[in-house]
């Protein structure tokens, strides 16, 4: 399984010249953790950063600063890193691990952005990964219950 069986193909995007607070505004909007910058090349939308929730407590408001008066490009994780949208899923997750992220954008083979893929998207895989072996030991002991 790859990641773009997965990921969230409806990304929430903002970009580098906006303000914080329409960042903020855009993720209650949305109820999502983040926001992926993305410059427009070409007719594409390139993911070039991230904002997360955790950045604007963290660098804006626990500073004392006001969003409505911060460009995004001064608060996001520039560089964000992807990954494609053909990666497989451990692979990813190793990354995100060792890289200590929540949150991937996910693009095409042109470098498009086509999803995001989160921690909560890999939990629900697992998730349902487990329900399936939970039933498949109930299927295998009722079987073996009619079996004579």
């Amino acid at each position: 399984m790859t990641v773009g069986n997965i990921c969230n193909r409806e990304v929430v995007i903002v970009h580098r010249d906006e303000d914080v607070l329409a960042a903020a505004r855009l993720m209650r909007q949305f109820h999502v953790g983040s926001v992926v910058v993305v410059e427009e090349q070409d007719g594409k939308r390139i993911p070039v950063g991230i904002v997360t929730d955790r950045d604007i407590v963290v660098k804006v408001l626990a500073r004392g600063l006001e969003p409505a008066h911060l460009r995004v490009q001064e608060i996001m994780s520039a560089g964000a890193e992807t990954v494609a949208e053909t990666a497989e899923i451990l692979p990813t997750v190793e990354r995100m691990r060792d890289a200590a992220i929540r949150r991937l954008p996910v693009v095409a083979a042109d470098g498009s952005l086509v999803g995001i893929v989160t921690l909560d998207d890999l939990i629900d895989l697992l998730a349902e990964m487990l329900g399936d072996l939970a039933r498949l030991v109930k299927r295998e002991q009722q079987r073996e219950v009619r079996t004579p």
